[in-house]
C-alpha cells in the first residue's frame, strides 16, 4: 500500500533514469564536465558546428555539374558559387570571430567562474519543448530586427547590407555578416535558453539545432530530408523561403517558421522567384 501511495517511489525504484537522456548526461560529465563548465565551451561548440555544417554543401558547391544527382535539388541551377566568392564569406566570417567572438569569450572566461553543471538531465518533453520554445522566440526577436533592417534604409545600408551581396544565398553566406548583426544573433541565443530557464543540456543542443537550420536555410539546395520538408503543413520555411528572400528582400523576413510573415504579410512562395518562371514542386 504504501507503495501504490507513492508513485514516485514506484518510478524512483523500477525506473531509476528518470529522464531518458541522464545516461548521455552522466557520460558527458564523467568524460567532459571541465570542458563543459567553460563560459568558452558554447562558442567553440557552436563555430566548429557551423564549420562541419557547411562541409557538405560546399562540397556540392564544388562538385557542381559533376554530381548531377545533387543539382537537381539547386534552388538556382543557373547560378553558382564561385571559389571567392565562398572564400570572401568564409574570411568574413573567420574574421568576426577571430576579432569579435573569441575576444569576448575570453573576457567572459576571465571574468566569469566556471559554472555548475546539475547532476539531472532534463526529461524528453522537457528537453524537446526547451529546444522549440528557444528557436521559436528567437523567430520572433530576429523576424522584428530583420524587418527594422530593411524597411529602414540607414539600418540596412550600415549594418544588413553586407549580409545581402548574394541573390544566391549558399552555405558559407550564412554567417557572412557584420559585427552589429553577429552580437545581435549571438546575444539571443545567449539569452534566451537563461529566459525559458532552458536545461544547460536543451541549451547546447538549442544552439546546435540554430546553426544547422540556419546553414540548411541559407545552403541554395531543396533535399527531400531538408526541415522544411519533414516538418508538416508547411510550418517551417526551409531553404526555398530564404531563397526567395535573397532574390526578393521585401517578403520572408523570418528566419525558420513562416507563420510570422503569413500574419504581418510578407509571405511570399518560392514559385514567385523560380528563375526559370515554373511554379516550384
Amino acid at each position: 500500500m504504501d507503495l501504490l501511495d507513492n508513485p514516485r517511489h514506484i518510478l524512483i525504484n523500477y525506473f531509476p533514469n528518470e529522464s531518458l537522456l541522464q545516461p548521455l548526461w552522466d557520460a558527458l560529465q564523467l568524460h567532459y564536465k571541465d570542458y563543459m563548465r567553460s563560459p568558452l565551451f558554447p562558442v567553440i561548440l557552436t563555430v566548429s558546428s557551423y564549420f562541419i555544417f557547411c562541409v557538405p554543401y560546399v562540397i556540392c558547391d564544388i562538385m557542381g555539374d559533376k554530381w548531377p544527382w545533387v543539382q537537381r535539388f539547386k534552388l538556382q541551377p543557373s547560378v553558382r558559387p564561385t571559389c571567392s566568392t565562398m572564400l570572401h564569406c568564409a574570411g568574413v566570417t573567420l574574421k568576426n570571430h577571430l576579432f569579435l567572438v573569441f575576444p569576448a569569450s575570453v573576457a567572459q572566461w576571465a571574468w566569469r567562474p566556471p559554472v555548475d553543471l546539475p547532476e539531472s538531465a532534463p526529461a524528453l518533453p522537457e528537453f524537446a519543448a526547451g529546444i522549440v520554445g528557444n528557436l521559436l522566440l528567437f523567430d520572433f526577436q530576429y523576424y522584428i530586427w530583420h524587418l527594422l533592417h530593411h524597411r529602414i534604409r540607414w539600418l540596412y545600408v550600415t549594418f544588413h547590407a553586407i549580409h545581402h551581396k548574394y541573390s544566391s544565398p549558399f552555405a558559407l553566406a550564412t554567417q557572412c555578416l557584420g559585427a552589429w548583426e553577429l552580437l545581435t544573433v549571438g546575444f539571443w541565443t545567449t539569452l534566451n535558453p537563461i529566459l525559458l530557464k532552458s536545461h544547460l543540456l536543451t541549451t547546447w543542443v538549442f544552439m546546435v539545432v540554430h546553426v544547422y537550420v540556419s546553414v540548411e536555410d541559407h545552403c541554395g539546395y531543396d533535399f527531400p530530408w531538408s526541415c522544411s520538408r519533414i516538418v508538416p503543413f508547411g510550418a517551417y520555411g526551409g531553404p526555398s523561403m530564404h531563397d526567395v528572400h535573397h532574390q526578393k528582400p521585401t517578403s520572408n523576413f523570418a528566419p525558420h517558421f513562416g507563420h510570422w510573415d503569413r500574419v504581418f504579410g510578407t509571405h511570399a512562395e518560392f514559385c514567385f522567384a523560380k528563375p526559370n518562371g515554373k511554379k516550384a514542386k
